[in-house]
């Protein structure tokens, strides 16, 4: 490791954060022991500061991540993964350095620390500010950046770390080494301290120049073009006083032009300008009418609740690179998200969520604007029904190959789980798909094969009917939990004569204490599992899962796939999914797109099709996450 290239606090991990610790304790220290508040006003400014400048980031990346909004002006098309997230998760480092450089010249200087001293704003001080930036900032980081690209050295042991971030997005503006945050602190110092030094800082300035500078920064990087081409030529001197994210976009792509800071003017004078800057630019905002790439897969979600909506990308991207769990600390933000729901209930429609590209097919998962409770509201089904059928209907328009239905999108008493729309529309190009048969696949492969009995819950449902069927042709005898006789024995009239006695009927949880393979298609309470002996496994598709609270039982979690190593630009986890694993509905999706089948995949289940399909997502690279399958 060379010097300084790493972070002092680098194995810190979220603990650097109490590095911020002596600035608060200054703050409450000054104002309940010290008659002289200086010191304690300017740790303030500096904490204030330094939220400021997160916030800004974070307001650029919700910004960079509501695709809805931004897709048609992405410079870069391509999705940013869990290794570049990884790569930027301590984006921030150099806020901290900032702020430990801030108090140090503060604690040193005692005129700064003399809050009388310097005015809340001074006009002439803006002036200084902006001679100072453009005279020394701008040249200093110019000639600075561009050795640190000629010379070999700089680049791979300090520079290469910057621009190991594939995509740009604003995290990628302050994702550095040491080295490079030292000379953005003295670049974006010297304004400020020269202005104090001559005797015309204000604090106004110190605030709006630390949040500018940073604002640019996102922006520059936030691979959104969103300046018009228009604006430059109707006043063409703006090209040389500001650059674009297009601007700077080429710079991470080709790296040997457009050096500059925030003015292209220098990279004129340095002949290092790109000759496409001005042109791409023109060339994507021209374009952002027009109809972009047409995904060939589309998985069309819903919310599950107001915390869990908090996990979008568009909300916090290094969250939503994490399987969701409920964060206590998100709770203040709840009545806000919760307005935002009832204003989606009210006026959003479908929308572009996130993407991946699995072997040149882009796959795109759309959001339908419901969460789960108003799903059982009577009142809500024609609603959300309309929702899911102008999604359906806008794939089949823009020619999406496949589309599949998410959890609740496809229940049985919303939409027959998918037949409502087939029927009504029977010339659809696209095919609507379930994703069912798979889910019921990845079940029954769960099971070992030694297994001779089996307990099953929501056993008359589309899945358990399925997995039933599927069972007895295997000779295992299936306990089936129902109290509807009639609904009983039309599922076993669907079974094969010799296999029909294999199925039985049962109406108590008793029935099974005697059996160690239940799987569950509904929600057990702690009294029914009670009835399982010690050792039992419990699979599932019941949608919330079964709490654990058997400590002597295993439990399955619900049916899911990794998708292929092969798959590129995926940064969002599933809900409660790991990295890189989705939902097998999500899946079956995906395999009837790769198999390229023609037909739909909707109402009930297909038994004879379960094995096909399984066979088909081995084939394709796709893999089982439970235990009991590898």
């Amino acid at each position: 490791m060379v010097a300084f290239s790493a972070w002092p606090w680098g194995n810190f991990g979220n603990l650097k954060y109490f590095l911020y610790a002596p600035l608060a304790a200054q703050v409450v220290y000054s104002w309940a022991y010290e008659q002289d508040y200086s010191r304690a006003l300017w740790c303030l400014h500096i904490l204030i500061i330094c939220g400021l400048k997160g916030i800004l980031h974070v307001l650029w990346s919700v910004y960079n991540n509501m695709l809805w909004v931004s897709r048609t002006l992405r410079i870069n098309p391509n999705g940013i993964d869990f290794k570049q997230i990884d790569h930027e998760w301590h984006w921030d480092n150099y806020i901290l350095l900032q702020a430990i450089i801030a108090s140090i010249i503060c604690y040193m200087s005692l005129p700064l620390m003399t809050m009388n001293s310097i005015p809340l704003w001074n006009t002439k001080g803006l002036v200084a500010l902006i001679v100072l930036h453009v005279t020394i900032s701008e040249p200093l980081y110019y000639f600075l950046h561009r050795a640190f690209h000629r010379y070999t050295y700089l680049f791979t042991h300090y520079h290469s770390f910057h621009h190991s971030s594939p995509v740009p997005h604003p995290m990628t503006s302050g994702n550095a080494t040491l080295s490079e945050s030292l000379i953005l602190c003295v670049v974006a110092g010297v304004p400020l301290i020269g202005s104090c030094l001559l005797g015309v800082g204000s604090i106004g300035l110190i605030y709006g120049y630390a949040i500018m500078f940073d604002f640019l920064r996102c922006l520059g990087h936030c691979n959104v073009e969103i300046f018009s081409h228009k604006l430059f030529e109707t006043l063409p001197i703006l090209r040389y006083l500001i650059y674009t994210p297009t601007y700077h976009s080429l710079h991470h792509q080709e790296m040997g032009t457009n050096f500059c800071l925030f003015m292209p003017i220098f990279d004129v004078l340095g002949n290092t300008l790109n000759s496409n800057s001005w042109g791409l630019q023109k060339k994507i905002r021209l374009s952002a009418g027009e109809r972009k790439r047409v995904p060939e897969f589309v998985f069309l979600a819903h919310g599950v609740d107001v915390m869990s909506a908090m996990h979008a990308p568009f909300v916090f991207r290094s969250f939503a690179s994490m399987p969701y769990t409920t964060r206590l600390f998100l709770l203040p933000m709840w009545p806000f998200t919760f307005m935002v729901m009832l204003g989606m209930w009210v006026w959003s429609k479908t929308f572009l969520f996130s993407f991946y590209t699995l072997r040149n097919n882009l796959c795109q998962t759309w959001g339908v604007p419901r969460f789960g409770f108003q799903y059982f509201l009577p009142s809500a089904k024609q609603g959300i029904n309309n929702q899911i059928e102008n999604a359906i209907l806008r794939a089949d328009k823009i020619g999406v190959k496949v589309i599949s239905l998410a959890a609740l999108n496809k229940n049985e008493a919303l939409n027959g789980g998918g037949t409502l729309f087939v029927n009504k529309h029977p010339d659809l190009r696209v095919r609507v798909v379930h994703g069912n048969t798979l889910t019921a696949a990845v079940i029954l492969n769960e099971i070992p094969k030694d297994v001779k009995e089996v307990f099953l819950t929501g056993a008359t449902s589309k899945l358990g009917r399925a997995i039933a069927l599927h069972l007895c042709r295997r000779g295992v005898r299936v306990l089936m939990l129902t109290l509807s006789m009639e609904r009983f024995q039309k599922i076993q009239k669907e079974a094969p004569v010799e296999f029909q006695n294999y199925l039985v009927q049962v109406t108590k949880y008793n029935a099974a204490q005697n059996c160690k393979t239940w799987i569950v298609g509904k929600w057990l309470t702690p009294r029914e599992q009670s009835w399982a002996p010690k050792g039992t496994h419990f699979h599932q598709f019941v949608v919330p899962p079964i709490l654990n609270f058997r400590r002597n039982c295993t439990y399955g979690d619900l049916a899911a796939m990794r998708l292929p190593e092969d798959v590129q630009g995926l940064g969002t986890c599933e809900y409660t999914m790991d990295r890189g694993v989705v939902h097998a509905c999500h899946a079956g999706g995906v395999v009837h797109m790769l198999e390229g089948w023609e037909h739909h995949e909707v109402g009930a289940i297909d038994v004879d099709r379960i094995d096909l399909v399984w066979e088909a997502a081995m084939r394709h690279g796709l893999r089982s996450v439970s235990s009991l399958t590898r």
